[in-house]
C-alpha cells in the first residue's frame, strides 16, 4: 500500500490505494510512519509524501473510521485506527527532516490532515483541500484545527471548519495553505534543493516550528548542537573559500 523509493537524498513515499482514492487505513498509517523512520535513519535529508493516480488522499477510510462510532477515545476499537492516524500525523511533525507534501489531487479530510503534517505543500492543478466533518458528525484533534488556522489564516480555516468548505488550489496558494504550484517533479526538485541545506540547521527550525513549551530543553540542546557543529565550520570555510558547502549533517 506504500510504495517507497530512493533518490540520493531525497526519499519519495507514495500512498498506493488507487482503487480507494489513497484513503488512510490502520495498515497504510502504521506504514508511513515506520517507513519514515527508516527513510530517515538511511541518512534521507527530505521526504516526499504523494499518492498515487489522480488523488492525493481521498480521506480516512471509512470503515475503519465507523469501527470507533460509539467507542470512547480509549478503547480498543478508536484505539486502533484513530491512534495509528494521529501517531502518524504528529510524527511526522518531528521527524528532524523535511517533509514535502506533493499534493496531486484531492485532499480530503485526513488527506488535509496528512498535508498540513508535512512541513511544506506543493499542489497541482487538481489539489483540493477540505476537512468535512461537519458533513458527518465526526471530529479531529484540536492540532488539526489550529494549524489550520496557523497555515492558511482564520478565515479559511473557519470556512473549511465551520462552513465545510473546500479550498481549491489558488486559494489555497493565496492564503498560504500550500506553498508552491507544481507537480510532483516539481516537489521533487524543491526537495533536491532542500536536501543540500545544513541538516542540524533544519532539524533544528522544524523542531522551533513544529514544538512547544514542553520542548525548551530539547530546543536549547539543538541550538548549541548546530553552534558547535562541523556543520558550521564548513559554512565559514565555504564562504571564505567563495564555494558552496557541503553539509554533512555532524
Amino acid at each position: 500500500m506504500l510504495d517507497v523509493r530512493r533518490d540520493g537524498a531525497v526519499a519519495l513515499l507514495e500512498l498506493r490505494r488507487e482503487e480507494r482514492r489513497n484513503a488512510l487505513d490502520l495498515e497504510l498509517c502504521r506504514e508511513i510512519h515506520a517507513a519514515v523512520d527508516g527513510v530517515v535513519e538511511d541518512g534521507a535529508r527530505a521526504v516526499v509524501v504523494t499518492g498515487q493516480g489522480s488523488a492525493f488522499c481521498s480521506g480516512a477510510d471509512l470503515g475503519g473510521v465507523y469501527a470507533t462510532v460509539g467507542a470512547p477515545p480509549a478503547s480498543s476499537a478508536s484505539g486502533g485506527f484513530l491512534e495509528a492516524l494521529y501517531g502518524m500525523l504528529h510524527h511526522l511533525t518531528r521527524v528532524p527532516v523535511p517533509v514535502v507534501a506533493a499534493v496531486n489531487g484531492p485532499a480530503i479530510g485526513a488527506g488535509t490532515q496528512l498535508a498540513i503534517a508535512c512541513d511544506l505543500r506543493v499542489a497541482d492543478e487538481t489539489a483540493r483541500f477540505g476537512v468535512p466533518t461537519a458533513r458527518n458528525g465526526m471530529a479531529v484533534d484540536a492540532w488539526t484545527i489550529r494549524t489550520l488556522g496557523k497555515l492558511a489564516g482564520a478565515g479559511p480555516a473557519r470556512r473549511m471548519m465551520l462552513a465545510a468548505q473546500m479550498l481549491g488550489r489558488e486559494e489555497a496558494l493565496a492564503c498560504g495553505l500550500a506553498d508552491r504550484p507544481g507537480s510532483l517533479d516539481d516537489a521533487l526538485a524543491w526537495a533536491h534543493e532542500i536536501a543540500e541545506l545544513a541538516p542540524l540547521t533544519l532539524a533544528h527550525n522544524k523542531l522551533v516550528l513544529n514544538g512547544s513549551r514542553e520542548d525548551d530543553e530539547a530546543i536549547a540542546a539543538s541550538f548549541e548542537a548546530v553552534w558547535a557543529s562541523e556543520d558550521v565550520r564548513e559554512g565559514a570555510a565555504a564562504r571564505a573559500e567563495k564555494r558552496a558547502p557541503v553539509f554533512k549533517g555532524r
